[in-house]
């Protein structure tokens, strides 16, 4: 069996997103008790993040971005411009609790820690502009630990493999002239956030370096395993990647009332296996996955049992 890290804080349920909204802590509390009543609990290293600095997220993000973040926070604002993405006074340091989390995963897996890590954190990330936020996110936390897997162990190359259901605009559009972070995104389209097409392939020196596989409302595990059979693993072949981060997002899952694709928690156990043998196969098996969408109690808590069991087992 694996050693498998599992990284979470209290602290994750304290960013208030207020009554009725999708993105809420009975998320976590949800995943907390399917582990716990499963047994599966025992079987993982419980490990706490710890808060990163402000400077880390401008690796990232506009300091304009981060003071008015922050600012927003302080002054007791609800939410951002968007009228979606929640605030509380608490969310920006919960933020960077989030972002702390994967730099905590990242370490793990690079020092021999742990095999893999999962984070479990609130807010998502992957919709974070540079310069904004957007969709739930605030700061989008897989770029940010890349550029820290880049700087603090000398990775090379990253694989961000983004299987929310959601397009991860924010993800794509920091990175996208970027050629040493690949981006790969399979996602329901059209849907939101809007973008996300085949066309999209990074700009400039990263050309080439985004790969988009849209998907119609209807899609299951069958076509999503090809896309990865057929489309994702060649294009690693090439690039060759020396770590993978996941953007776990479970909301793609045939429960989720967010979406119209028809994924299964076993579509996503055998999705988190081809993302470990693409690990496996050029990165040391050092990969990290860190939670985004999932707005059905049952299908997230779900999901993320497969999920685990599949690090601990592969």
């Amino acid at each position: 069996m694996k050693a498998v890290s599992f990284i979470g804080h209290p602290d994750y349920l304290a960013h208030d997103t207020g009554q009725g909204h999708p993105e809420r802590p009975d998320r976590l509390r949800a995943v907390h008790a399917r582990l716990s009543e499963s047994g599966l609990e025992s079987d993982l290293l419980l490990t706490e993040p710890f808060h990163v600095g402000d400077s880390w997220l401008t690796r990232g993000h506009a300091e304009g971005h981060i003071q008015h973040v922050k600012a927003r926070c302080e002054q007791g604002a609800p939410c951002m411009e968007d009228y979606e993405t929640m605030l509380c006074p608490r969310s920006f340091d919960i933020a960077r609790l989030a972002v702390g989390a994967s730099f905590k995963a990242t370490d793990q897996v690079f020092m021999g820690e742990a095999d893999r890590a999962f984070c479990a954190v609130r807010p998502p990330g992957h919709h974070a502009e540079y310069s904004c936020a957007m969709g739930f996110c605030l700061f989008n936390t897989v770029v940010i630990a890349a550029r820290y897997a880049q700087e603090t162990h000398g990775v090379e190359r990253v694989l961000i493999l983004d299987w929310d259901v959601h397009h991860g605009n924010g993800t794509q559009h920091i990175l996208e002239d970027d050629p040493s972070v690949f981006y790969f995104s399979v996602h329901q389209y059209p849907h939101y956030p809007g973008t996300g097409a085949r066309e999209e392939k990074g700009h400039s020196q990263g050309t080439g370096a985004t790969l988009n596989a849209p998907v119609i409302a209807g899609t299951g595990d069958d076509d999503y395993l090809r896309i990865f059979d057929e489309e994702l693993n060649p294009a690693m072949d090439a690039f060759k990647p020396q770590f993978v981060i996941v953007s776990a997002g479970f909301d793609a899952h045939v429960r989720d009332p967010l979406s119209a694709t028809t994924v299964t928690e076993g579509g996503f156990a055998q999705m988190t296996d081809r993302a470990l043998s693409i690990a496996s196969d050029h990165a040391d098996g050092r990969l990290i996955s860190v939670l985004e969408g999932g707005y059905d109690l049952e299908g997230l808590s779900l999901s993320v049992e497969s999920h685990l069991k599949t690090f601990l087992e592969h």
